[in-house]
Parts: structure tokens; sequence; C-alpha cells
């Protein structure tokens, strides 16, 4: 019997201190939010003291680093890059002194020695410019001026590092995939996470990290600069086989999967080159994809289904009470589960003269899409439900995955789904369903569900006493004995 963690990455049981836990177990702890951060006058520094398993591989004591900003949210996401960078660099030198005792990083002494020409170029009053840039005729005088600046030893010649740092002698290294992903993480990609939650910029950060995980894994942390399309054909490959023989245990992969994987690949290499000048360098992931067979249909529950089974009296009770109401209120909204969970006090107005639900983004949270921004009427068991939560959902506020998990659980075991392919997303199917049957008309619909209209507007959807006037066509009716168990069991 092992009493080790296994590790994924090792294919063996191992100590949780082991290098490759070090990557696996390398995405920021959401419990301590403003870890590493220090403010000094307005801005934020990132200030991280060494692990002790790693000082003998690591001289320096403390790491710091300026974010330059004084916004607490940016700092964090700037935090996040370095930390994660820090923990697999640390776990990336344990690995390369496990593999070899005297190894030494020709990476790391190349990318000192270009920082070390910036330094001396700035100190002899020059930016540092590649040989390259300088050549060009436009950049005659000013090589001349370089060229007098040019220091001289006793014996009457240039040392090699001032004419390579005044000259242009080095090529900046190009990052290698790794690199690449917290540079775009850390610096490029952050206004794609500003107005994200915690929970959303993990989820963002994730599936790009994963994408990066999986190339690493099948061709190597390659400077990006030496990925060629073969490498990329080997990649594609690779998933490719993956589809028709699934690692064992393993939920079937789909070409979406891999399209995503790849074109994040594709994204990464691209505005890197971008952010450092080279627009034009041909990326080696261009137009590859698997073509993709169009999703399963997600099944709406019937009417009937939903009035005898989910809506009888007492065949939630013994969930979580916010398990129970946001149920009711996903029937009669047609919400994304994510959108009802998110809730604030502020987006159930309950006092409004036609009691409604408002879905919008906030300062800390992002929603789907423009088209998502609307106001839904509570009628029929939403609105018994939303006065029973007047304040939302706190248990699962930016937990989309623990309520879904909590969800699907519930449901299977209490037999509420009528097939297999059903799911909690049945509910915004059915919801749509309901409103096509009844005629009710198509743009009203498209608002209620949130989805872009096609058509030409000619007005903002009606009033909220018009939209809840429709919406009660449609409505359930129900047993108030629902409610009436509800609150003896809550009273209890």
């Amino acid at each position: 019997m092992h009493t080790l963690p296994f590790c994924k990455i090792c294919s063996t049981f191992c100590a949780t201190n082991c290098p490759q836990n070090v990557l696996q177990n390398r995405m920021p702890a959401f419990d301590k939010p403003d870890r590493y951060l220090k403010l000094r006058g307005r801005t934020f520094h990132y200030y991280r003291r060494v692990p002790k398993r790693f000082a003998h591989l690591d001289d320096r004591k403390t790491v710091r680093h300026s974010l330059k900003t004084n916004s607490l949210e940016i700092a964090r996401i700037r935090r996040d890059g370095f930390e994660t960078a820090d923990c697999e660099f640390w776990a990336s030198l344990a690995l390369s002194e496990a593999e070899n005792p005297n190894f030494k990083s020709a990476r790391s002494a190349t990318a000192r020695r270009y920082q070390a020409a910036q330094a001396r170029a700035m100190a002899s009053g020059f930016v540092y410019k590649p040989v390259a840039e300088l050549a060009q005729p436009e950049n005659l005088e000013e090589v001349v001026d370089r060229l007098l600046a040019l220091k001289t030893n006793q014996a009457g010649k240039v040392a090699p590092q001032e004419a390579e740092a005044i000259l242009g002698g080095l090529d900046e290294p190009i990052a290698n995939v790794s690199e690449a992903l917290e540079l775009y993480i850390s610096e490029i990609a952050i206004d794609d996470q500003l107005g994200k939650s915690d929970r959303q910029k993990y989820q963002w950060q994730k599936v790009k990290r994963l994408s990066a995980t999986y190339f690493i894994e099948v061709v190597g942390d390659l400077s990006l600069s030496e990925i060629t399309r073969n490498h990329a054909l080997q990649f594609q490959k690779w998933w490719k086989e993956r589809i028709l023989n699934p690692p064992k245990g393993e939920k079937a992969i789909s070409p979406n999967t891999v399209n995503r994987h790849i074109g994040n690949m594709r994204l990464l290499y691209r505005a890197y080159f971008q952010h450092i000048g080279e627009e034009e360098r041909v990326n080696p992931f261009r137009n590859l994809f698997l073509k993709a067979k169009s999703r399963a249909e997600v099944p709406a529950f019937d009417d009937e289904w939903v009035r005898s089974k989910i809506l009888e009296p007492g065949k939630l009770l013994g969930l979580r009470s916010e398990l129970q109401l946001i149920t009711y209120m996903l029937i009669e909204t047609g919400c994304r589960p994510s959108e009802i969970i998110n809730l604030t006090p502020d987006d159930i107005r309950l006092d409004a003269e036609v009691p409604h639900i408002s879905i919008r983004p906030t300062q800390t949270r992002q929603i789907k899409t423009e088209s998502s921004i609307r106001e839904i009427p509570l009628v029929g068991v939403a609105l018994e439900a939303a006065l029973r939560s007047p304040s939302g959902f706190e248990h699962y506020h930016d937990r989309n995955e623990l309520f879904s998990a909590n969800m699907m659980k519930a449901f299977r075991s209490r037999g509420l789904f009528p097939t297999p392919n059903h799911v909690i997303y049945s509910f915004r199917h059915s919801f749509e369903k309901r409103m096509q049957e009844a005629n009710i008309d198509y743009g009203l619909r498209c608002l209620l569900m949130g989805h872009a209209n096609s058509r030409p507007s000619y007005g903002d959807g009606g009033s909220l006493a018009y939209r809840r006037n429709e919406l009660e066509k449609i409505a359930h009716s129900f047993d108030a004995a629902i409610f009436r168990r509800f609150d003896e069991v809550q009273k209890n």
C-alpha cells in the first residue's frame, strides 16, 4: 500500500516536494490573494523568499520585482505570473540537478550576457540595438557616434564586451515556450484578464498553461524561434492519435478540444513575436485545424417531466437550500447556471414594480457576451425562490465547477434526468422551447435568452411588465407545498 501521492508526470509514487510535483501544483493558492505583494510608496512589488529546498540552486535569498502599478487587481495578475514562473524555474533547476549534478544552463548564461550588454550600452549613453538594426542606412550617423564612444584598453584594443554592447553583437534571446507563456500571462495578455473574477482568471490561465504543457511534453520546451512547421505537425499528429486511441480510463477527446489547444499555441506564438516587434514572422501553427463534428444537441426537459418529477413537493428536500432555490430559478428564467449563481444583492430586484433579476458584468466579473446583458422578470417558482434568496448564493458564488458537480450528483442520485444525455443546461433549452411553442416574439426570445438578434432591432424588447406577462404564459403551475415544506425545514 503506497502512502506517497501519485505523480502524473513521473508516473510513480513520489514525495510531495518532488520537482515534478512542484510543477503539477504551481497554480496560485487563492486562500491568500495578496501573497508576495508589498506596497512601497504607491507601487506594488513582488517579494518572495527562495524556498529552503531550492536555496542551494538559487543564489538569491529573496526575489523582488516591481510590478509597476498601484492597482491591486493588476498587481495580483502580474504577481501570479511571477509566482508561477518562479515555481517552474525552481522545479526545472531541481530536475536538471537530478539528471546532471554539474549542470549549467546555456540559456541562462546567454540571457545574462544579453542583459549585461544592455547595461553596458546604457552606461555609455546608448540604447542597446542589435547589429542588424544598426546596419540600416538611416542609422549611419548613430553608428559613427557609437564607434567614437568605444574605449580602448592599455594595449590599444577594444574590449570584446564593450564592442558587443555598443555595436549590438548579440541577438536578443528568444523565450522558450514556458518563458513565453509566463510573459504572455503576466504582461502581453493583461487586457484579456481585466474584469475577470479570481476564478475566471484561474480558468483562463489554466487552459493556456495546459496547452503549453502538452506541447512541451510532446515536442519539448523549445525556443519559439526553433519551432518549425514539422514540430507543429508533430503536435497535431499526437492529438490525432489520442482521438483514435484515447488513454485508458480517460474520456474520448473531441476535435474541438484539439483545435483549442493548437489554437492556444498559435496565439502564443503570434502574440509573443508581435510583442517583440516581429509581426511578419510566419506562424508554424497556421491553418492547423481538425474538422469538428457539430456538438451533440443538449436535450430539453419535457414540460410534464419538470412538473411531475422536479416540481414534485419534497423532491429536492435534503439538498443544500441554495441548490434547491437555484434549480427553481433556472426553470423560469432560462439563465445559464453561472448567471444565477453569481447574482449579487444588487442584481436581485424584488422591490421593483416588476420583480426581476439583472444579468450584467461587474468590476470583478465578466459575462459571456454583450448580448447576455439583460433583465428578466421573475415569475412562478423563480419568484418564490428569489424571495428566499434576496442576497444571492454565497456558497456557490464564482464556484461554477463546484455547483455543476454538486448539481449533477444530486440529479443523478434522485433520478431527475430522464436520459443520460440530459444535463443542468437542459433547463435553458426547455425554457427556450416553451417560448417558441407559445409563439413569443422572436426578438423577445433572443433578449431573454441573452442571444444576439440577427434581425433588425426596432425597440428595447418591451417593458418589464410586458416581458412578465409573456413569461406568465409559459410558467409552470406548481404546488405551494413545495415552499411550505422548504420554509419548515429552514426554520428547523
